[in-house]
């Protein structure tokens, strides 16, 4: 059996039962998912996926709303960009596509946000297509079980695209299986810092196994400190702004940290990256509700 028949017949028995890997799920699902997933643990995705897709179950439904309500349902999250990159997304489907998530990966590329991994998990898992995709899980077990390395590395190269491609099977259908299994494994039992490798499909073959060597020293990637940070600050300033009726004025922003220079600069960074914007100098709002509250003030 190929490294790919092994992993297939494991992910058949193991596969974690998620909502967005159910029949039914559109590929606007599955487009979600993947957005959300991005920097952040299955277990904080579930609700917040299964609220966003109750309220916006295709692409035109949220089209229709502006991109305040999608940062509003972001919530905490974190990285609040990838709920305006949906919303973005969202419109360009609707204006392109008729509202139909497309299935060409030079579609899939060419909307708002949409990158290389993106774009090739949508068009794998949603359209069962034959695609490398790569994230950190897939290349730490190909670099394990092929290579011998117990790291692949901080990020994604083009031979990390080749060598996954070369291990997956011709048939269409079975290499998007056979993808979404190695990812799966690397998820959940050839993990970075605590291995299971007597419960994975590849033990007696894994060459980084076969050669005894033990993990590296430290992550190959450096944890990102949040505390006291301006992605902290900035998550505060959001959360008054989420929940706030009207424009909301300075000096109630002014109350959520102490630093004045540091929040001034969290600030002026959500008005430059599109998040918030202002109504004169000392009033501020969600990106999408201005038109809104200047009509409540007009």
């Amino acid at each position: 059996m190929t490294l790919a028949d092994e992993v297939i017949a494991w992910y058949d028995l193991n596969a974690r039962d998620l909502p967005w890997r159910q029949p039914a799920t559109t590929p606007w699902g599955v487009l979600v998912s993947e957005v959300m997933l991005q920097q952040t643990p299955v277990v904080r995705v579930e609700p917040a996926w299964r609220s966003w897709m109750t309220r916006w179950p295709t692409p035109a439904a949220l089209a229709a709303d502006p991109q305040s309500e999608a940062v509003r349902m972001w919530g905490r999250l974190g990285y609040p960009r990838r709920a305006m990159r949906l919303h973005a997304c969202a419109l360009a489907i609707v204006e392109r596509h008729g509202g139909r998530v497309p299935d060409e990966l030079d579609q899939l590329l060419a909307l708002p946000g949409v990158g290389t991994y993106t774009a090739r998990a949508v068009a794998t898992f949603a359209y069962g297509q034959r695609h490398p995709v790569v994230d950190t899980n897939v290349r730490r077990v190909v670099s394990r079980a092929v290579e011998g390395k117990p790291d692949a590395g901080p990020a994604t190269t083009a031979a990390d695209l080749v060598a996954m491609e070369e291990l997956l099977p011709e048939e269409t259908a079975r290499a998007a299986r056979a993808s979404i299994a190695f990812m799966e494994l690397g998820a959940i039992v050839c993990t970075a810092r605590a291995p299971k490798c007597v419960d994975c499909p590849f033990h007696q073959v894994c060459a980084w196994r076969l050669t005894g060597e033990p993990l590296p020293a430290g992550p190959s990637r450096k944890p990102q400190r949040y505390a006291g940070t301006d992605r902290q600050v900035r998550g505060l300033l959001l959360e008054v702004l989420r929940h706030a009726t009207g424009p909301v004025p300075r000096q109630r922003l002014d109350v959520v940290w102490a630093d004045e220079v540091q929040r001034a600069r969290a600030l002026a960074g959500l008005v430059e990256d599109g998040l918030v914007e202002s109504l004169g100098a000392n009033d501020f709002v969600l990106a999408g509700d201005a038109p809104a509250f200047e009509r409540q003030i007009l």
